[in-house]
């Protein structure tokens, strides 16, 4: 399967909207982005393409990588830099499988696929598919399992993505803090290749208005606030992944200008061949 970036930034981007600090004017300078979050991957074998979020920067992303429309989608949580790029399929794709959990969200009263059934009821060409964590669906020829990870207050899932016959295996660790239940890592566990969130560097912890968590043994944290891991938390979780190589994705324009382009950060259109 090839698997191409088509969105590694968070929620505001990078270059962000307004913004004149040292990493958004290098990225400008290189030519550079990082949209918000979203993962194509295109199945060789039976010619169909499969999309891990709908960004907001939806529109964009397609026409500037020219990457197939997909043919099925899978959306891992509701915020919006992860669902409202679904719109722009609107008189764009015919028809469209869209895959989601089926748990209840304590804190919306309604699962993932609820949710994204009720927002966009309007679009004919949507059918959302509820889905069970932790058991594998077939999707474009590919088995497709949801992985539940710690990103409160909302639920949110991580993903593993093999191909039955290849072996090749994605996993994508979602939106998380380094807090990745053990079911879930042992979903995730040996891909080819992980897509980990690291939002900014474990130092910028101390900015962040209830700091850092999960500090390893060196008292380096591995999650910056709740939600997200830090770059050295997704690092730590890829060897404990026994990732073969490792994407750092859903990163924020923080990061100092020095680093934020710095191995093994991601940028906008990589793509890799599984």
């Amino acid at each position: 399967m090839r698997v191409t970036l088509l969105g590694t930034g968070d929620t505001t981007g990078t270059p962000t909207v307004g913004c004149d600090c040292d990493t958004c004017e290098a990225a400008r300078a290189r030519g550079v982005e990082r949209t918000r979050f979203s993962v194509h991957l295109e199945n060789e074998r039976t010619d169909e393409s499969l999309l891990i979020d709908f960004s907001p920067d939806f529109r964009y992303q397609f026409l500037r990588e020219d990457v197939p429309l997909p043919d099925a989608a899978v959306v891992t949580h509701i915020h919006f830099d992860h669902l409202d790029g679904l719109g722009n399929v609107f008189r764009v794709i015919d028809e469209l499988d869209v895959y989601a959990a089926d748990e209840t969200d304590p804190e919306t009263g309604k699962s993932v696929a609820e949710t994204v059934e009720s927002d966009y009821h309007y679009l004919d060409p949507v059918t959302v598919h509820p889905t069970t964590p932790l058991e594998p669906v077939r999707i474009c020829g590919l088995d497709v399992t949801l992985a539940p990870v710690t990103h409160p207050p909302l639920v949110c899932y991580g993903l593993a993505i093999e191909d039955p016959e290849t072996g090749a295996k994605l996993s994508i660790s979602g939106d998380t803090s380094y807090d990745v239940p053990e079911e879930s890592r042992a979903v995730l566990d040996d891909p080819d290749l992980l897509l980990a969130d690291a939002i900014v560097p474990a130092h910028l912890c101390e900015f962040h208005p209830i700091g850092g968590h999960h500090e390893n043994d060196e008292g380096v944290p591995r999650t910056f606030g709740t939600k997200h891991m830090t770059r050295e938390g997704a690092l730590e979780l890829a060897a404990e992944l026994n990732a073969d190589r490792t994407r750092l994705v859903h990163l924020a324009h923080y990061y100092p200008a020095e680093e934020a382009f710095e191995e093994p950060l991601a940028i906008d259109g990589e793509q890799y061949d599984l």
